[in-house]
């Protein structure tokens, strides 16, 4: 029999016998969906078969075909989840939907995305007589001005109040004076915030204290607008703890009021003011402030803002407050005293920062981020993807006690193929995994592999490259590796096609 005979009978053995169950079915289809392989014309076939194709970018002709599938729900994870969305395809979307509540979840998805549209995609949703369309209309992106300030003038209160924050800066004088004496108080409130709002090129009206005693415009409006003085010294000494900590943050409080708050006894409100940008450091280094090391925390905006300044970072970075310090840290780049000070911090956050971010990071601080980092989400690769992580000397880790530092020796330039075997048989599993998606691991291991207790050493092993037809037809018909090997490139095309087609 001849090779290309005998790799003909073995694909044909995966169709042998009972057939395969429905789950078996879905399997295959969902690992088709992500297979790379795949040709345009199977792909338009998975179409509400796979919930992991249209999370990946496609051709115009399987978006087409999504636009145009009469069901729903294909036409809806398109909407939720294509990255390859053009206006127009939006716009068909929008424009043939016949399901209000349908339109309505076009709407907010597109809203959500912050995708634009065409003009007479945004015409139909923001005139459209059910209000909850209208509504997630005032959140769209690039919605026309003429249609914006129509919505802050709609019959319904709600999108009046919702459209009224982006559309006040195109209303004239007399739309402006009608929403802030609204009859309904939500409309009144949203205002009344843009009337008071404190924003760079706009001269705001102080908020007097009886207008904020006789509304409810909540506390976030300490922050955000322009108080009279009678108003913030009022809160300041008398105002709830959740007050004084909005109004620590009012970029326009005056300084004898942040001194007051600098001395608050809420540990929450001496944090804020802690964080104003005008402080000089020695007045920041006063405010006792209680900050734990492993808590959740981002970059601060004002910090971001001087990325770019040498100066400002080299005194920023010697400040004791540690979120300033971590905010220096995830800039792209740093001089080279700033990324000595920063390395030997004795935060060890302020390290994973500066790896993460900054491509100056030395390679001795990588290493040592990378024993106990094992990367997140936002940046996967670091740091062992960092630029400057260390690749030679690394073999010196072969026989490390610590599983995270073995594994490094296989990117040593002078590891071996043997190294790779020995790994793969690891008795740790982060090790092992390391080894099966090493692209020089050898077949006969990956086949090997395919058995291993681990599920993520399974689903590596199950895409290598050199698998033979019959480990990848047993592993289809395996449940447990079904979908991964579905979605190996290897598979030939009309076996692809005989899987979705299966009764």
């Amino acid at each position: 029999m001849s090779p290309r005979s005998r790799g003909a009978a073995v694909w044909e053995s995966l169709f042998e016998g009972p057939g395969p169950t429905e789950r078996l079915r879905e399997m295959w289809a969902q690992g088709l969906g992500a297979n790379p392989a795949v040709p345009d014309d199977l792909r338009c076939a998975l179409l509400g078969r796979s919930r992991f194709l249209l999370w990946r970018e496609q051709s115009a002709s399987v978006v087409e075909a999504a636009v145009v599938h009469p069901e729903w729900k294909v036409r809806g994870q398109l909407a939720e989840c294509q990255p390859n969305l053009t206006a127009e395809c939006w716009a068909r979307l929008i424009l043939c939907e016949r399901k209000p509540r349908n339109l309505w979840i076009l709407t907010l998805l597109a809203a959500d995305r912050r995708d634009e549209l065409t003009e007479a995609a945004y015409e139909r949703v923001a005139s459209h007589p059910e209000a909850r369309i209208r509504a997630e209309a005032t959140r769209l992106t690039g919605l026309p001005v003429r249609l914006l300030t129509a919505l802050a003038l709609d019959p319904e209160p709600g999108i009046r109040a919702a459209a009224c924050p982006r559309a006040w800066p195109h209303l004239d004088g007399a739309a402006r004076q009608g929403l802030l004496a609204d009859p309904e108080g939500e409309v009144r409130v949203a205002a009344l915030l843009r009337h008071h709002e404190h924003r760079e090129g706009h001269e705001a009206q102080p908020l007097p204290r009886s207008v904020f005693e006789a509304e409810d415009l909540g506390d976030d409006a300490l922050e955000v607008c322009h108080l009279t003085h009678d108003l913030a010294e009022h809160l300041t000494h008398h105002g709830t703890k959740a007050q004084r900590s909005r109004l620590a943050g009012n970029p326009l409080l005056a300084p004898e009021l942040v001194a007051v708050l600098a001395r608050d006894p809420d540990d929450g409100v001496r944090h804020v003011v802690a964080l104003r940008p005008e402080l000089t450091e020695v007045q920041r280094a006063d405010i006792r402030v209680d900050i734990g090391p492993d808590g959740l925390t981002h970059a601060l905006d004002w910090v971001t803002a001087l990325h770019d300044d040498p100066e400002a970072m080299r005194r920023l970075a010697a400040s004791s407050h540690l979120l300033v310090r971590r905010s220096v840290a995830r800039a792209k780049r740093l001089p080279p005293d700033v990324v000595e000070r920063l390395a030997r911090d004795e935060d060890r956050v302020v390290h994973l920062f500066l790896a993460e971010s900054c491509d100056d990071a030395p390679a001795d601080m990588l290493l040592e981020v990378w024993g106990w980092w094992t990367g997140s989400l936002t940046c996967p690769d670091r740091p062992r993807g960092h630029p400057n992580f260390p690749r030679q000397g690394l073999l010196r880790y072969a026989d490390d006690p610590s599983p995270r530092m073995r594994q490094l020796a296989l990117d040593d330039p002078e590891s071996t193929v043997e190294l790779v075997e020995r790994f793969v048989r690891d008795a740790d599993d982060e090790v092992r995994l390391r080894a099966a998606k090493d692209p020089r691991l050898p077949v006969d291991s990956a086949v090997r592999l395919v058995d291993d207790p681990e599920w993520s050493i399974r689903r590596a092993a199950a895409r290598h490259p050199g698998l033979p037809a019959e480990a990848l037809v047993r592993l289809l018909r395996d449940p447990a590796t079904a979908e991964e090997a579905a979605g190996h490139p290897a598979l030939p095309v009309d076996v692809m096609w005989r899987m979705i087609r299966q009764p």
